[in-house]
């Protein structure tokens, strides 16, 4: 059966037991979304699935970027050698931004017109898997459809390669829009949002760089069910289980949570010395760097887009120096590094504004004098020289309303300054 439209053609095939009944008499079908790094092993590990799917009855969706979806007609391929069928296909587009519409279409019509078990959506290497989960649970999809878990796969040399001291990350993901990423800050996302990791290639990787490659998995996303496996064979219960924890932390935000338990914002209100400590996980250590006090930009940008290899990650807001009222947001993943201006801190509001987000906010922190105003950096990595890092910064912030001639960043919400990106053979 097939599915046209003006911009995308969806081709809906089902992947079929032989004999018996459907195995989901629930009238919400449950959805695995199965994402991943470009190459790391998303379809080959979606073929082994149909090809061990037993009795159950799956349905899949592939998305692929450009006009022709080389994994759809892989899986396709596959499956008309081992089990019939085909495969739904989304192709010149991300699911996760501008195909939104069109994969909601497909799904709610084929929950009307198809009996399945079971919805997997393999995500595009560049697509982010938490926006199209979300869209079962936000959209018409959601009346038919029950996420059932996030699978993220990972190629296991290439984050060994990016976060554990191999070669130098040199790839870039390429956007829908023709704009790139550095895959580091994709892979790492991807890794945040899964309920599930999947470290795939296990046989290209030695016993100490899988420990460590766990190591960093398990402090960006606490307590993650992880398997290890080569060419992507995962045991398909455990695949299509249920797995999904939609209050699940990601690393750096329980980092925040910890240590912010207990802490008095008036007791360090008129010091810098407020650094935070979460307790070592796994080998990876990780500190909060709280400032009520702006950044100097051009300090900032040298010192936040040169961090040192021991930092795998780091996150958080920053209070800038000649942008006082700009909320901005610092993201860092192995060698990429953005700062991103956001909307006005609350404390720039008029105060009935104030007023009435502090009431619907009880747990926000406000200092007297400054409001919500403040830098707070997450920092996660192996042996990071804590010390030397925060005196670092600490030479650069300036005191409330200092004037800044050079270095000032952007303003418009949602403009970016690249500090630091990888080097890219292309």
């Amino acid at each position: 059966m097939s599915f046209t439209n003006n911009h995308v053609g969806f081709h809906v095939f089902i992947y079929q037991a032989e004999e018996g009944p459907s195995m989901n008499p629930r009238e919400e079908i449950p959805v695995t979304v199965l994402g991943g790094s470009l190459g790391a092993g998303k379809t080959t590990l979606l073929n082994h699935l149909l090809t061990s799917a037993g009795d159950r009855d799956i349905a899949v969706l592939v998305n692929d970027m450009g006009s022709v979806n080389v994994d759809a007609e892989l899986v396709a391929e596959e499956s008309d050698l081992a089990v019939g069928g085909g495969v739904t296909e989304l192709s010149n587009g991300c699911i996760c931004c501008e195909l939104q519409d069109d994969l909601e279409t497909a799904v709610v019509r084929l929950a009307r017109e198809r009996t399945f078990d079971h919805l997997v959506v393999e995500a595009s290497g560049v697509s982010e898997p938490g926006p199209v989960a979300r869209l079962f649970v936000t959209s018409r999809a959601a009346a038919r459809y029950d996420v059932a878990g996030l699978v993220t796969v990972v190629d296991a040399r290439l984050f060994a390669d990016t976060f554990v001291g191999g070669d130098p990350e040199r790839t870039v993901a390429e956007e829908s829009d023709g704009t790139t990423r550095p895959l580091s800050a994709l892979l790492v996302e991807q890794v945040e949002s899964a309920d599930l990791v999947v470290l795939n290639k296990r046989d290209l990787v030695t016993d100490a760089e899988i420990a460590e490659v766990g190591e960093v998995v398990e402090v960006l996303r606490p307590g993650v069910d992880v398997v290890e496996t080569t060419y992507g064979e995962v045991d398909v219960g455990r695949l299509l289980s249920d797995l999904h924890d939609p209050d699940a932390p990601v690393g750096w935000r329980a980092v925040l949570g910890e240590t912010a338990n207990g802490h008095n914002t008036e007791d360090h209100a008129h010091t810098h010395n407020d650094t935070s400590h979460a307790e070592t996980t796994y080998g990876v250590t990780s500190f909060v760097y709280r400032r009520r006090a702006p950044l100097d930009p051009d300090g900032a940008a040298d010192v936040l887009g040169s961090l040192p290899e021991s930092v795998v990650r780091a996150k958080g807001s920053l209070w800038v120096g000649g942008a006082e009222d700009v909320h901005y947001t610092y993201s860092q993943a192995g060698p990429s590094a953005y700062i991103t201006a956001g909307g006005p801190w609350i404390a720039t509001l008029p105060e009935f504004e104030q007023d009435t987000y502090r009431r619907n906010h009880p747990e926000l922190d406000w200092h007297e004098e400054y409001g919500d105003k403040r830098t707070e950096l997450v920092f996660i990595g192996h042996d990071i020289d804590e010390t030397a890092l925060v005196e670092t910064l600490d030479e650069h912030l300036l005191e409330p309303g200092a004037p800044v001639t050079d270095g000032q960043y952007p303003t418009e919400a949602g403009a970016e300054v690249a500090l630091a990106e990888p080097e890219v053979d292309r």
